[in-house]
């Protein structure tokens, strides 16, 4: 099952399934108006996420009023392609795939990555990361932070280089259980952590730091977490000036395990939103530029498009 959020003009934030044909199902009710209402309830409830969709699409649907005869012909199916669409104050748009609490990052999971951010540096603490029995974690964005698909992400004004790092991202339910997936532009300026590692949180988190989108996809609905093609491409002036792809079988850590490093006392709220580190590694002389518009792709997950902006 895919789920997303969306805006829509008059009603404001709605829920909705997304079907195979590419229509949307509005599933919204005064007691799940939203992705993190329907997992809190699931939980409090102790039953499954499908189940719940389902019981209150019936109720959504229930207390819909019916169109009057005149209208059935005319009223249009709302489909994925009329709301990923950049916002607007009049018309639908996609907002982020869940209003998760809090968004956690990991950091050096592909060996790219590992090799990369060792070159860049005067210590081997990246290469010791990727072997060590313990993942790095980081905090990455409380809800201002948090943008969705076709909104602007941001580079901070005291940062020269700041790339875009393609992420599959999971969101955790009860006990940090896997409830869910989307894909996860972190978004880091390199040139303020290589400076000192000791800056890694100014490095991460700042305002449109973290763009997630653009659905929220059930376990179920994936064959193979550790099989998806990851693709990124960035575009200046309308051209492609650079692109790349990764798979997730690269990844050096069992997803199950960063959810449990993360939980180890730290009872962190159903909805959290984890993600992976990146495999695809931007070079050093391509830094996001204002204008510039990345474009994170997953056939499974969806394309998680997002305007950049340049602060200050």
């Amino acid at each position: 099952m895919k789920l997303l959020q969306y805006h829509e003009p008059g009603e404001g934030k709605r829920v909705g399934v997304l079907t195979r044909e590419g229509a949307i199902i509005d599933v919204t009710t005064d007691e799940t108006p939203g992705v993190l209402e329907f997992l809190q309830v699931a939980a409090s409830d102790g039953v499954s996420l499908n189940i719940l969709v389902a019981e209150m699409q019936e109720r959504a649907s229930a207390a819909r009023p019916a169109p009057a005869p005149w209208e059935q012909e005319s009223r249009e199916e709302l489909s994925f392609d009329t709301v990923h669409v950049a916002p607007t104050e009049d018309g639908y748009y996609l907002r982020t795939p869940i209003d998760s609490p809090e968004v956690w990052g990991c950091g050096v999971t592909y060996k790219r990555s590992s090799d990369m951010r060792d070159d860049d540096s005067d210590s081997d603490i990246y290469s010791r990361i990727y072997a060590s029995d313990r993942p790095e974690i980081f905090f990455k964005a409380t809800p201002r932070c948090i943008v969705g698909s076709n909104q602007p992400i941001g580079i901070r004004r005291d940062s020269k280089l700041t790339a875009t790092e393609p992420e599959l991202a999971f969101v955790t339910g009860v006990g940090g259980e896997i409830v869910g997936y989307t894909l996860c532009n972190d978004v880091s300026a390199w040139d303020i952590e290589r400076d000192n590692p000791l800056y890694l949180p100014q490095s991460k988190m700042y305002n449109g730091c973290c763009a997630l989108g653009p659905t929220f996809v059930t376990p179920a609905e994936l064959d193979d977490p550790y099989n998806l093609d990851i693709s990124c491409v960035i575009r200046r002036g309308g051209d492609t000036l650079w692109e790349g792809s990764v798979n997730t079988e690269q990844i050096n850590w069992k997803l199950e395990d960063l959810a449990e490093y993360l939980m180890r006392d730290n009872d962190c709220p159903v909805g959290t939103v984890v993600s992976t580190g990146t495999g695809i590694i931007v070079p050093n002389d391509l830094p996001l530029q204002d204008g510039d518009v990345v474009e994170i792709a997953c056939d499974e997950l969806g394309t998680l498009s997002n305007p950049v902006v340049q602060f200050g």
